[in-house]
């Protein structure tokens, strides 16, 4: 198959997600609002650091944290997984796999398809909040920008994966859908999208390191409020991208031998 294909092919599947996401604009708010937990945070963490800092954060820098955050879940979030679990449940993905593109290839581009949808009014309205009220608290480094490009797309390709992933495991199961809600309240809690990573206790921060969830959200709010020096930063991002490429590995694995059952099972 030509690249010029390809590419043909996959703006065809990402415009499939951008009319999806048209079509459906009150699903599209709703998750609008089930996003905006950050936001709620400001106020509370503001109220908070009014008589004092917190660690490192004044009450500006609170409201570019957690608008950083705002951005980046909208920018990275991926809901792939409820629509591969039903997918697999109604047996409806045969007749995906009738088409010339590999299912994962049309579910990414889907996915990339509906974001414009979602970024044009929620992340521009926080980007233009963060321009106006915390300006001054976020990073003037370009390496850490130039990284920050870099980290969003690595926690949107994790995020993607993980959420296929989770979506697979329909075909060894009833229904996946708890076990994404599972991993979503993991990603809450454990990211930084609600509390900063850096206000962990120690040992609790210690193990949250080296858990995918901060990769999938985290990391890029960090960057772009700086909260690391350019060598630190480099080592978070390398280590994001080992998640990303075990994320990929076990994506696949699950999606083989989900698909092997599938089909014996006559999907």
């Amino acid at each position: 198959m030509s690249v010029a294909r390809s590419l043909t092919q996959f703006r065809a599947f990402a415009h499939v997600g951008t009319t999806e996401a048209m079509a459906y604009r009150a699903e599209a708010f709703v998750w609008l609002l089930s996003g905006t937990m950050p936001l709620i945070m400001i106020a509370f963490f503001g109220a908070v650091t009014r008589d004092g800092p917190i660690g490192r954060y004044s009450t500006t820098s609170v409201v570019a944290y957690f608008l950083a955050t705002f951005v980046v879940r909208n920018l990275t979030a991926s809901r792939i997984s409820w629509q591969v679990n039903l997918e697999i449940r109604d047996g409806t993905l045969g007749g995906r796999l009738l088409l010339p593109v590999h299912p994962l290839v049309a579910y990414a581009a889907e996915s990339l398809g509906a974001m414009p949808v979602r970024v044009l009014g929620s992340a521009t309205m926080a980007l233009v909040m963060l321009a106006v009220l915390a300006s001054g608290s976020l990073s003037h480094d370009p390496f850490i920008w130039l990284l920050w490009s870099v980290s969003v797309v690595l926690a949107w390709l994790l995020s993607l994966f993980v959420s296929v992933t989770i979506g697979a495991l329909a075909f060894f199961v009833d229904s996946s859908a708890k076990l994404m809600d599972a991993w979503l309240a993991g990603l809450f809690v454990f990211s930084g999208y609600l509390i900063p990573v850096d206000l962990f206790p120690p040992r609790l921060r210690a193990v949250v390191d080296w858990l995918p969830f901060r990769y999938q959200l985290g990391l890029p709010a960090e960057l772009m409020v700086g909260a690391h020096d350019e060598l630190h930063a480099l080592l978070l991002v390398g280590r994001q991208l080992g998640f990303v490429v075990a994320g990929a590995v076990i994506t696949l694995l699950v999606w083989r031998r989900g698909l092997a059952r599938f089909a014996a099972h006559g999907g």
